[in-house]
């Protein structure tokens, strides 16, 4: 019966993602602009061809009225000369710095200072005594500091974030650099004219404050081992190529060498239309959007590309072992190079990675090492650029447990595979899943965009991208089986990340930057005449939850439901008003559910149940909540549902599972305590909430080592008995309301018990200092504000914008622009997402170590006293307005935002009086506002840094100072 049952299920999946054929059709619209579309495409794709070669790609998505935009460029570091290493992702730096229209107030002056201080880096460039070398660098500076006072900083930010666009940034990878950006719809002629402005031409401006602060994202990249695993990963795979011989953060003499005339050489061949592309996925118009962008794009000059040079890797022959060492838990990574995007090698790969480990926890890795917690943690995933790719393999060891017999773990996998010992099952699975991801992925405007983007870096077309799924269905189990055997040999990279001291950081000076001006009153003629455009204003639409969300009660639980009016992915949501605070011993056992089965099932057989029907499953417990949901194909969800509920109805305890598990928590209690970011994480927490808060506040380990499994699963068991409610998004509810009225427990009525409430002591002026060995140092300051008041939303919303965040906020300004003193600096007020609490003011800096003194003064500073521009702050302002008016509150979200609301207590949209209150805001009222809630706060202040390169006078000026043990921090 069992076996009718699932042949009948894989028959309705088959039917319901079955496969389309794909083929391109070419069309022209009523302007004469030719398109190509793909048949079957869901999406509705169009793809033109600029008479300049320039690729645009439209897609529609009314989901609210804005635009995801990315402008990729089939360029990367691969293309970075051998003696310029670093320069495209430089390179995309710079392009935010504006043209000899955007960004300068004087061009004639400016251009010649510039060219002045071009001339000057080729000298220092080219000189090899270190004295005349710092005599060079100080001439540029004086020279930087005229410039400076000729220009005008953040001037792009300031005209983007005028439309009220979000996600501004950029990234640099092997074979691409893409802008980002995501505007109101009414806006996109606007957007247009300031990137058609913005990519005409490239014009280094403060170039060496934003050299500097390149240079600390390449401290932040050595403080980072993930990436130093990377760099040893693809150095020993890649040594013949530019894919393993040149980082796209560059090497440390080329980034305090840079040629400004090979920047320009760079973009003037790169840069060109025919290898540029517009991406534009949201609320728009076709005919009208082609027609605007060939106007403004089209008028970009033709330009033929340099001809490749073709360089080849040998095949690998052998193993390959590099070592990477660094104070955080061990763990290795392996891998096979592959053939590049597109090819069935590549394919190959990506399935085997698939049959090993997948988002279901049911390939080999995740059931007999994860599952069998024979590791802290293992994957597989498959890597795929250009030209080549790798099939990759991970795994952070146990304590006591060696790097190679972690090794020997993942390779016994791959020796499965080889014998054919996997279920033939998986590979239609696979298959289904891959189609839901991809549902998943074309339902967001971003996600779309995404996708397109990258297929444009490829060389691809979309008919292939869409079609590719059809070649994947074709492969066989023993074509997998025959691809491990001939592919997976002695002929893969390992990289052994041991626990060590990393003797290859690169310690330098800081060099002397004078501060650049910035000139925060100033607008060229550019931003003047931008500032005249008018466009339709666009009205907020907020979101009235009791229209959105259909509610019914059956016995004595609260269904709510949202339609999905998008795709048949659905969810069903159990929600509980309980979390951790209310039982420490809840996250303990959802964290079981992965290992423990049932009477009837093995924990194997749970998850290969649920996979095979293609529903996904989470629990999350947070301090005050419990979700556990389902996600998948609305007409499997009821199947979902049933067997959801027989899981958490007759889970069997197991305590050898549950003291294994434990073994596995003070393993990563103890790894935590050699991550940097994890440490930071405590220190801030403790400078917050002292000694007696939530984060210190654990199980301790004879607590753990003591407890009965039957405790947990007995709590497990009796979740359901608590009242709750549940939340649907899909687009049936009858057959949902089915299942819960024949399986779950819709009568629960046991009262939540009493949370334990933790303390919000006052911040006072007090330093924690925590020692780890590490490039730069990482400050975070906070300070205790009252408690939530909806009356200071609107403020808080353009105070965050003006202040902290954002490329043109007073922070980001002073720190990185005109100091150069770090990659990364942002100061925000945040609200308290209960009314019953506090808000916190955080600012937060990483630099390098002998940087901090400057840093320390100039945050001082900035808390102080915050500069008063009123332009700058009109355009924060206009910014919100029009952030909030193109927003919409849709889908799921309508539901958890009506949840959020609650908390704070309102039963309706709270941006409606937000976006009122901005109305009517000013200057002089934020200034009130920051002298009251940021200026006369005291801060306590966290700091990880190396002690012996840190200056102790400088954090002393911030308050008592007291050097904190990680025992004291993590509690444990």
């Amino acid at each position: 019966m069992k076996k009718i049952i699932r042949i009948c299920c894989w028959l309705f999946i088959a039917t319901t993602l079955n496969a389309q054929t794909f083929s391109t059709e070419k069309k022209q619209d009523a302007q004469g602009y030719t398109y190509e579309v793909v048949k079957n495409d869901p999406t509705g794709v169009r793809v033109y061809t600029l008479a300049n070669g320039l690729k645009v790609y439209l897609a529609q998505n009314t989901d609210e009225p804005r635009i995801q935009t990315y402008i990729p460029v089939r360029t990367g570091s691969n293309n970075d000369p051998a003696d310029n290493t670093g320069l495209a992702h430089y390179l995309e730096h710079m392009v935010f710095k504006g043209t000899s229209k955007i960004g300068t107030q004087n061009w004639e002056t400016e251009r010649k200072l510039i060219a002045q201080i071009s001339d000057l880096y080729e000298q220092h460039k080219a000189e090899t005594d270190p004295e005349k070398k710092k005599a060079l660098y100080k001439k540029i500076d004086e020279v930087s500091q005229e410039a400076s006072k000729y220009s005008v900083a953040n001037e792009y930010d300031k005209l983007i974030s005028s439309l009220g666009a979000k996600g501004t940034n950029a990234h640099t990878s092997l074979n691409e650099t893409v802008y980002k950006n995501n505007i109101p719809s009414n806006e996109l002629e606007k957007w247009m004219i300031v990137e058609k402005e913005r990519f005409s031409e490239l014009v280094l401006r403060l170039f060496h404050t934003e050299l500097e602060a390149v240079y600390e994202e390449f401290n932040r990249s050595q403080d980072n081992d993930g990436r130093l695993v990377n760099f040893e990963l693809m150095s020993a795979l890649f040594p013949d190529t530019p894919y393993g011989q040149q980082t796209t953060i560059g090497k440390s003499e080329h980034l305090k060498n840079p040629s400004m005339v090979a920047i320009h050489n760079y973009f003037n061949t790169y840069y060109v239309p025919n290898n540029m592309a517009i991406v534009l996925v949201g609320d728009l118009d076709f005919d009208k959007t082609i027609k605007k962008v060939d106007q403004y794009f089209g008028t970009f000059k033709y330009k033929e590309l340099p001809m490749k040079k073709l360089v080849t890797e040998k095949p690998m022959t052998s193993i390959v072992t590099r070592e990477v060492k660094s104070p955080t838990a061990e763990r290795l990574t392996m891998a096979w190079r592959t053939s590049g995007v597109g090819t069935k090698e590549a394919m190959m790969a990506d399935m085997l990675s698939e049959i090993l480990s997948n988002n279901g926890d049911v390939g080999l890795i995740d059931l007999n090492i994860n599952q069998k917690q024979l590791a802290l943690n293992a994957g597989a995933f498959a890597s795929v650029f250009n030209d080549y790719g790798y099939l990759g393999m991970t795994l952070s060891t146990r304590e006591g447990q060696t790097l190679e017999e972690g090794r020997d773990l993942l390779l016994a996998q791959l020796d499965k595979i080889k014998k054919g010992e996997f279920d033939d099952w998986m590979l239609q699975a696979t298959i289904n899943n891959m189609k839901l991801n991809r549902m998943r992925t074309f339902e967001s405007g971003d996600g779309l965009a995404t996708s397109l983007y990258r297929v444009f870096i490829q060389g691809r077309s979309w008919e292939q991208n869409l079609a590719e799924i059809n070649e994947y269905a074709e492969i066989t189990k023993a074509d997998i089986v025959k691809f491990a055997n001939d592919f997976c040999k002695d002929n893969y990279v390992i990289v052994y990340k041991r626990k060590g001291v990393n003797d290859k950081l690169v310690r330098v000076s800081n060099p002397k930057i004078t501060p650049v001006q910035l000139n925060r009153d100033a607008q060229s003629e550019f931003y003047k005449d931008f500032a005249m455009l008018t466009t339709t204003e666009l009205a907020p639409v907020f979101v009235d939850y009791k229209k959105e969300i259909q509610s019914k009660k059956v016995k004595n639980t609260n269904i709510s439901f949202v339609k999905n009016n998008t795709n048949t992915i659905s969810s069903v949501y159990f929600v509980f008003n309980m979390g951790s605070d209310h039982d420490k011993k809840l996250q303990l056992a959802a964290g079981l559910l992965d290992y423990l089965g049932t009477d009837k099932m093995s924990a194997e057989d749970v998850k290969k149940e649920f996979y095979k029907i293609g529903i996904s499953t989470g629990v999350n417990v947070t301090n005050d909540m419990t979700y556990i949901s389902l996600t998948g194909l609305e007409n499997n969800l009821p199947k979902g549902i049933a067997l959801l509920e027989e899981v958490l109805r007759t889970i069997k305890p197991d305590q050898e599972v549950y003291n294994t598990q434990v073994a596995a928590i003070l393993n990563n209690r103890e790894n935590a305590k050699k991550r940097k970011e994890s440490i930071l994480n405590a220190l801030v927490n403790y400078a917050k909430y002292g000694k007696e808060s939530r984060f210190r506040d654990i199980l301790s380990e004879k607590e753990l080592r003591e407890m009965k499994v039957n405790e947990l699963t007995d709590l497990i068991k009796s979740v359901t008995q608590y009242q709750h409610q549940i939340f649907f998004y899909g687009n049936d509810l009858k057959p949902i309301v089915n299942a819960l009225e024949k399986h779950h427990n819709l009568a629960a009525n046991k009262a939540i018990p009493a949370p334990k409430v933790y303390p919000e002591p006052e911040t006072a002026n007090k330093v924690y200092f925590a020692n780890y060995d590490m490039v730069q140092a990482e400050m975070t300051r906070v300070a205790k504000g009252d408690k939530y008041n909806t009356a200071l939303a609107g403020t808080v919303n353009v105070f965050n914008s003006y202040f902290g965040s954002g490329l043109s906020s007073i922070v980001f300004q002073e720190i990185r622009e005109s100091k150069s003193l770090a990659y990364s600096a942002r100061a925000n007020y945040g609200m308290a997402n209960d009314k019953n609490l506090h808000d916190y003011m955080t600012v937060s800096i990483g630099t390098q170590a002998n940087k901090l003194p400057e840093a320390v003064d100039a945050i001082s500073a900035l808390l102080a006293d915050m500069p008063k521009i009123e332009k700058q702050f009109n355009n924060a302002k206009e910014s919100s307005l029009k952030q909030i008016a193109s927003s919409r509150i849709i889908k799921s979200n309508i539901f958890f935002s009506m949840l959020n609301a609650k908390k704070l207590g309102f039963d309706y949209d709270i941006r409606k009086d937000t976006y009122k209150s901005i109305q009517n805001l000013t200057l002089n009222s934020t200034n009130e506002f920051f002298t009251q809630e940021v200026k006369t706060k005291q801060y306590n202040t966290a700091i990880i840094g190396k002690k012996e390169t840190l200056d102790f006078e400088a954090l002393k000026k911030l308050g008592q100072l007291e050097e904190v043990t990680l025992e004291e921090i993590f509690n444990y």
